[in-house]
């Protein structure tokens, strides 16, 4: 299987730069287990969703992890973008430029309210570091962090809050859960009276759900791993759910892959939690969903392949060079699709 086999052509017009008015007015392309397709709004995800289903949210909260600072001996100037707490105050980050970065260089963001020391150089463009400073961490990110908004986005966000789910509530991602994006409050009112059970989880978006895939084998690939968690009570859920015969609908590729990989090592859900680096590619026997909401991907990436795995790549292909012509919007601040898990993935 090859990574260009996941290729599309894609205009750049069609990629959004800023986010819509209202979130769940957005579009929304419906995929069935057959290959056809609706061309709905957001809003109309209620219309899919019945009582006793249970709708799996990630909670996950975006750091404002973008950092831009000086080494203290130089003052050349040099960017972090925090990706994962290791332990303590020890963190994972990309650096540019990393090459003038070595051991023990120190970096200063703030005039030194928050200070960066270099603890190892890792491959990738990946540096382990120690923050330094005195107070609340998240509050000095709040003062002198940025949105990590991807490379694709060249608009400025107005409103830092739409890069954030309306049900964000665990800080830890590096990245938007996009597919959440396009829920509103009163959206997730009107899915609970229809008797809909909303189930959060926990997925802290890092490298592995944004690195491009840089080989042309796909099975070559390796993920870096992120950190998941569930509780009790969404375990508990989501087991009756399935006793049930309901459907369990996934919002979002992270939210998938977190319930892929506890029933992956459980064989049910159960209160846990651990890292995963699970790379979900056509041929994937799907144990958790049952439906899955998601936006438009990237070409070649580790996204359109999961989703390629969930319905069938024909069909995939297909839906994406439809929303090419029909004007879909793409990526972060995007449309949306509900696509339903192909006959072969049962």
């Amino acid at each position: 299987m090859k990574t260009s086999d996941f290729d599309y052509y894609l205009p750049d017009e069609l990629i959004a730069q800023t986010p819509i008015k209202n979130r769940s007015e957005s579009k929304l392309m419906c995929l069935d287990k057959f290959g056809n397709i609706e061309h709905k709004k957001f809003y109309n995800i209620i219309d899919y969703l019945n009582k006793g289903d249970a709708l799996v949210i990630n909670d996950t909260k975006v750091i404002p992890a973008r950092l831009i600072g000086e080494k203290i001996d130089t003052h050349a100037v040099i960017e972090l973008l925090l990706l994962k707490n290791k332990n303590n105050n020890i963190w994972e980050c990309l650096s540019k430029p990393q090459k003038r970065l070595k051991k023990d260089t120190i970096i200063s963001f703030g005039n030194g309210k928050l200070n960066a020391k270099v603890i190892d150089i890792l491959d990738e463009g990946i540096t382990l570091v120690e923050l330094i400073y005195d107070g609340i961490l998240m509050e000095i990110l709040d003062e002198l962090g940025s949105m990590p908004l991807p490379p694709y986005i060249h608009e400025k966000l107005k409103d830092k809050d739409r890069y954030q789910t309306v049900y964000a509530n665990i800080y830890g991602s590096a990245a938007a859960p996009t597919a959440g994006l396009h829920f509103t409050n009163e959206l997730l009112d009107e899915i609970k009276k229809k008797g809909v059970n909303i189930v959060p989880i926990t997925l802290h978006v890092g490298l592995g759900t944004f690195r491009p895939v840089n080989v042309e084998d796909v099975t070559k690939h390796k993920m870096h791993s992120e950190f998941y968690m569930m509780d009790n009570n969404s375990a508990k859920i989501l087991n009756e759910t399935k006793k049930n015969g309901k459907k369990i609908v996934a919002v979002g590729t992270t939210t998938t892959r977190t319930l892929e990989t506890i029933m992956n090592k459980y064989g049910k859900f159960t209160e846990c939690s651990g890292n995963t680096d699970i790379f979900i590619y056509p041929g994937y026997k799907f144990l958790a969903i049952d439906s899955l909401i998601t936006n438009f991907h990237l070409p070649k990436s580790t996204l359109i392949m999961l989703v390629s795995a969930f319905s069938k790549k024909e069909y995939i292909m297909n839906a994406y060079n439809i929303a090419v012509k029909e004007k879909y919007r793409f990526f972060s601040f995007g449309d949306a699709m509900y696509i339903e898990k192909n006959n072969e993935n049962i």
